[in-house]
């Protein structure tokens, strides 16, 4: 059984902030496309909305994708929401280096070398993070981040 249809019906000042925001090159591909799509579903002051398929052939999309941009839509609350990316809650890979670990290895830094070396090298820093189990793996360019991001310039 199909569910109840419900249109698009945008305010005059909603299919105005839209016609803006898809008339501007600075914003992404994706972002615009959201707002034609929106545009185009709109049935507000007697428009005809445009079916589908004509709107997904048009602007380079799928089917499926007119339909989740709609629902999008609906779910927002606001049009300047709706234009808006989702705000990532979490990285995509949590960072190797915590807080702790970070502390550890600038203390190693500050400690005398092993001995035959002068000074500590990032290669033999992050060599020796490893075998004294801060971290599984590192790289000598991650120990040269972390010192530069605490403005030491201890090698």
């Amino acid at each position: 059984m199909k569910g109840k249809y419900v249109g698009v019906v945008l305010s005059s000042s909603d299919r105005a902030e839209l016609e803006r925001f898809s008339a501007k090159d600075k914003h992404s591909v994706r972002l615009v496309n959201r707002a034609k799509i929106i545009l185009a579903l709109d049935e507000s002051e007697g428009r005809k909305k445009e079916k589908q398929t004509k709107i997904a052939k048009r602007i380079g999309v799928s089917n499926q994708t007119i339909s989740n941009v709609k629902n999008a839509f609906f779910a927002a609350q606001t049009v300047t929401r709706f234009l808006q990316r989702k705000k990532r809650t979490t990285p995509p890979i949590a960072p190797k280096i915590t807080d702790e670990t970070q502390a550890h290895i600038i203390a190693l830094a500050c400690s005398k070398p092993p001995d035959g070396y002068a000074k500590w090298t990032l290669r033999l820093l992050a060599d020796k993070s490893i075998k004294l189990g801060y971290v599984n793996t590192l790289s000598h360019m991650s120990v040269k981040r972390l010192l530069k991001k605490h403005n030491l310039n201890l090698i």
